[in-house]
Protein backbone atom coordinates (compact mmCIF):
# COMPACT_ATOMS: atom_id res chain seq x y z
CA UNK A 1 0.00 0.00 0.00
CA UNK A 2 1.48 3.34 -1.07
CA UNK A 3 1.85 5.80 1.78
CA UNK A 4 2.69 9.48 1.30
CA UNK A 5 3.06 10.31 4.98
CA UNK A 6 6.36 11.97 5.89
CA UNK A 7 9.37 9.67 6.11
CA UNK A 8 12.77 10.49 7.54
CA UNK A 9 15.70 8.58 6.05
CA UNK A 10 18.95 9.27 7.91
CA UNK A 11 22.03 9.04 5.70
CA UNK A 12 24.60 6.74 7.27
CA UNK A 13 27.28 8.79 5.50
CA UNK A 14 27.12 10.87 8.70
CA UNK A 15 27.21 7.85 11.04
CA UNK A 16 30.19 6.33 12.84
CA UNK A 17 31.89 4.24 10.16
CA UNK A 18 33.27 1.83 12.78
CA UNK A 19 29.76 1.04 14.07
CA UNK A 20 27.46 0.97 11.04
CA UNK A 21 25.37 -1.97 12.20
CA UNK A 22 24.77 -0.50 15.65
CA UNK A 23 24.15 2.95 14.15
CA UNK A 24 21.41 1.51 11.90
CA UNK A 25 19.80 -0.14 14.91
CA UNK A 26 20.08 3.07 16.90
CA UNK A 27 18.39 5.34 14.37
CA UNK A 28 15.60 2.81 13.88
CA UNK A 29 15.09 2.56 17.64
CA UNK A 30 14.91 6.37 17.73
CA UNK A 31 12.18 6.48 15.09
CA UNK A 32 13.57 6.71 11.56
CA UNK A 33 11.44 5.37 8.72
CA UNK A 34 14.12 4.38 6.18
CA UNK A 35 17.90 4.01 6.22
CA UNK A 36 19.61 5.88 3.37
CA UNK A 37 22.88 4.53 1.97
CA UNK A 38 24.92 6.91 -0.19
CA UNK A 39 27.09 4.94 -2.61
CA UNK A 40 29.81 7.05 -4.27
CA UNK A 41 32.46 5.93 -6.73
CA UNK A 42 35.02 8.76 -6.84
CA UNK A 43 34.19 9.12 -10.54
CA UNK A 44 30.60 10.28 -10.98
CA UNK A 45 31.01 12.24 -7.74
CA UNK A 46 34.21 13.42 -6.03
CA UNK A 47 34.10 11.03 -3.09
CA UNK A 48 34.39 7.30 -2.43
CA UNK A 49 32.18 5.52 0.07
CA UNK A 50 30.77 1.99 0.15
CA UNK A 51 29.84 -0.92 -2.08
CA UNK A 52 27.54 -3.95 -2.11
CA UNK A 53 29.56 -5.82 0.53
CA UNK A 54 28.91 -3.12 3.11
CA UNK A 55 25.21 -3.04 2.22
CA UNK A 56 25.05 -6.81 2.70
CA UNK A 57 26.81 -6.49 6.06
CA UNK A 58 24.36 -3.95 7.48
CA UNK A 59 21.22 -5.48 5.99
CA UNK A 60 20.59 -7.75 9.03
CA UNK A 61 20.67 -4.64 11.24
CA UNK A 62 17.94 -2.85 9.24
CA UNK A 63 14.31 -3.72 9.89
CA UNK A 64 12.80 -0.82 7.94
CA UNK A 65 13.71 0.11 4.35
CA UNK A 66 17.23 0.09 2.91
CA UNK A 67 17.23 3.02 0.50
CA UNK A 68 20.35 2.77 -1.67
CA UNK A 69 21.34 5.85 -3.65
CA UNK A 70 23.85 5.03 -6.39
CA UNK A 71 26.01 8.05 -7.20
CA UNK A 72 28.05 5.96 -9.61
CA UNK A 73 28.66 5.63 -13.34
CA UNK A 74 28.21 3.26 -14.99
CA UNK A 75 25.28 1.86 -13.01
CA UNK A 76 23.86 -1.17 -14.78
CA UNK A 77 26.74 -3.54 -14.04
CA UNK A 78 26.20 -3.13 -10.29
CA UNK A 79 22.42 -3.34 -9.99
CA UNK A 80 22.34 -7.09 -9.42
CA UNK A 81 24.99 -6.88 -6.70
CA UNK A 82 23.12 -4.21 -4.75
CA UNK A 83 19.85 -6.10 -5.21
CA UNK A 84 21.46 -9.25 -3.83
CA UNK A 85 22.91 -7.21 -0.95
CA UNK A 86 19.38 -6.50 0.22
CA UNK A 87 18.49 -3.03 -1.06
CA UNK A 88 14.76 -2.34 -1.05
CA UNK A 89 15.02 0.78 -3.21
CA UNK A 90 17.81 1.42 -5.71
CA UNK A 91 18.12 4.94 -7.11
CA UNK A 92 20.22 5.80 -10.14
CA UNK A 93 21.07 9.24 -11.49
CA UNK A 94 19.51 10.47 -14.70
CA UNK A 95 22.91 12.00 -15.50
CA UNK A 96 24.93 8.80 -14.93
CA UNK A 97 24.48 7.27 -18.37
CA UNK A 98 22.80 7.50 -21.75
CA UNK A 99 20.21 4.78 -21.15
CA UNK A 100 18.44 5.59 -17.89
CA UNK A 101 15.21 3.92 -19.08
CA UNK A 102 17.10 0.64 -19.42
CA UNK A 103 18.65 1.14 -15.98
CA UNK A 104 15.25 1.63 -14.37
CA UNK A 105 13.97 -1.46 -16.15
CA UNK A 106 16.91 -3.44 -14.78
CA UNK A 107 16.25 -2.27 -11.21
CA UNK A 108 12.63 -3.34 -11.39
CA UNK A 109 13.66 -6.50 -13.17
CA UNK A 110 15.80 -7.31 -10.14
CA UNK A 111 12.66 -7.11 -8.01
CA UNK A 112 13.47 -3.77 -6.40
CA UNK A 113 11.75 -0.41 -6.30
CA UNK A 114 13.32 2.01 -8.76
CA UNK A 115 14.42 5.51 -7.87
CA UNK A 116 15.48 8.27 -10.25
CA UNK A 117 17.87 10.88 -8.83
CA UNK A 118 18.41 14.29 -10.42
CA UNK A 119 21.16 16.83 -9.74
CA UNK A 120 20.49 20.49 -8.92
CA UNK A 121 21.40 21.57 -12.46
CA UNK A 122 19.06 19.06 -14.12
CA UNK A 123 15.58 20.06 -15.26
CA UNK A 124 12.53 17.84 -14.92
CA UNK A 125 11.49 17.71 -18.58
CA UNK A 126 13.15 14.33 -19.12
CA UNK A 127 11.64 12.97 -15.91
CA UNK A 128 8.18 13.19 -17.46
CA UNK A 129 8.98 10.34 -19.84
CA UNK A 130 10.23 8.10 -17.02
CA UNK A 131 7.51 8.44 -14.40
CA UNK A 132 5.83 5.16 -15.29
CA UNK A 133 9.17 3.44 -14.59
CA UNK A 134 9.84 4.83 -11.11
CA UNK A 135 8.68 4.48 -7.53
CA UNK A 136 10.66 7.46 -6.26
CA UNK A 137 12.27 10.64 -7.57
CA UNK A 138 15.19 11.90 -5.52
CA UNK A 139 15.76 15.63 -5.90
CA UNK A 140 19.29 16.60 -4.93
CA UNK A 141 19.22 19.85 -3.01
CA UNK A 142 23.02 19.94 -2.82
CA UNK A 143 25.57 18.91 -5.41
CA UNK A 144 26.16 15.20 -4.82
CA UNK A 145 29.41 13.94 -3.39
CA UNK A 146 29.71 15.22 0.16
CA UNK A 147 27.61 15.52 3.30
CA UNK A 148 27.12 18.70 5.28
CA UNK A 149 26.53 21.05 2.34
CA UNK A 150 24.15 24.00 2.32
CA UNK A 151 20.67 23.63 0.87
CA UNK A 152 20.14 25.01 -2.67
CA UNK A 153 16.88 26.96 -2.45
CA UNK A 154 16.19 26.99 -6.20
CA UNK A 155 15.26 23.31 -5.92
CA UNK A 156 12.06 24.05 -3.99
CA UNK A 157 10.32 25.21 -7.16
CA UNK A 158 11.58 22.09 -8.93
CA UNK A 159 9.89 19.98 -6.27
CA UNK A 160 6.65 21.90 -6.71
CA UNK A 161 6.67 21.35 -10.48
CA UNK A 162 7.56 17.69 -10.03
CA UNK A 163 4.70 17.19 -7.59
CA UNK A 164 2.27 18.56 -10.19
CA UNK A 165 3.81 16.38 -12.88
CA UNK A 166 3.46 13.22 -10.79
CA UNK A 167 -0.21 13.84 -10.07
CA UNK A 168 -1.85 10.85 -8.41
CA UNK A 169 0.84 8.33 -9.38
CA UNK A 170 2.22 6.35 -6.41
CA UNK A 171 5.66 7.96 -6.55
CA UNK A 172 7.61 9.34 -3.61
CA UNK A 173 9.50 12.63 -3.85
CA UNK A 174 12.69 12.37 -1.83
CA UNK A 175 14.89 15.29 -0.85
CA UNK A 176 18.60 14.70 -0.39
CA UNK A 177 20.88 17.46 0.85
CA UNK A 178 20.86 20.18 3.47
CA UNK A 179 17.67 19.00 5.19
CA UNK A 180 17.20 20.71 8.57
CA UNK A 181 14.21 21.93 10.61
CA UNK A 182 14.59 25.20 8.68
CA UNK A 183 14.58 23.74 5.16
CA UNK A 184 12.27 20.74 5.68
CA UNK A 185 9.06 22.83 5.77
CA UNK A 186 9.93 24.39 2.39
CA UNK A 187 10.22 21.08 0.53
CA UNK A 188 7.34 19.35 2.32
CA UNK A 189 5.05 22.25 1.48
CA UNK A 190 6.18 21.89 -2.15
CA UNK A 191 5.27 18.20 -2.20
CA UNK A 192 8.15 16.11 -0.84
CA UNK A 193 7.40 13.17 1.45
CA UNK A 194 10.81 11.55 2.10
CA UNK A 195 13.58 13.56 3.74
CA UNK A 196 17.18 12.35 3.73
CA UNK A 197 19.15 13.93 6.56
CA UNK A 198 22.71 13.20 7.60
CA UNK A 199 24.40 15.58 9.99
CA UNK A 200 21.01 17.01 10.99
CA UNK A 201 20.10 13.60 12.47
CA UNK A 202 23.44 12.33 13.75
CA UNK A 203 24.78 15.54 15.33
CA UNK A 204 25.27 15.37 19.06
CA UNK A 205 24.63 11.65 19.38
CA UNK A 206 26.43 8.32 19.25
CA UNK A 207 25.76 4.60 19.50
CA UNK A 208 26.24 4.91 23.26
CA UNK A 209 24.09 8.05 23.45
CA UNK A 210 21.46 7.74 20.69
CA UNK A 211 18.74 9.91 22.21
CA UNK A 212 19.91 13.02 20.31
CA UNK A 213 19.13 11.13 17.08
CA UNK A 214 15.52 10.86 18.16
CA UNK A 215 15.41 14.48 19.29
CA UNK A 216 16.88 15.65 15.99
CA UNK A 217 14.35 13.65 13.96
CA UNK A 218 11.54 14.89 16.19
CA UNK A 219 12.62 18.47 15.51
CA UNK A 220 12.43 17.87 11.75
CA UNK A 221 8.98 16.28 12.08
CA UNK A 222 7.77 19.12 14.30
CA UNK A 223 8.95 21.70 11.77
CA UNK A 224 6.64 20.29 9.09
CA UNK A 225 3.66 19.44 11.30
CA UNK A 226 0.41 20.50 9.68
CA UNK A 227 1.89 21.05 6.21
Amino acid sequence: MFDRTLKIAPSILSADFANFGLECEAIEAEGCDWVHVDVMDGHFVPNLTFGPAMCKAIRPHIKTVMDVHLMIAPVDAYIEAFAEAGADIISAHLEAGPHIHRTLQAIRGAGKKAGLAINPGTGIEDVDYLLDMVDLVCVMTVNPGFGGQKFIHSQVEKVRKLRAMIGDRPIHIEIDGGVTPETAPLVVAAGADVLVAGSAVFKGGSVKNPSPYGANMAAIRASVAGR
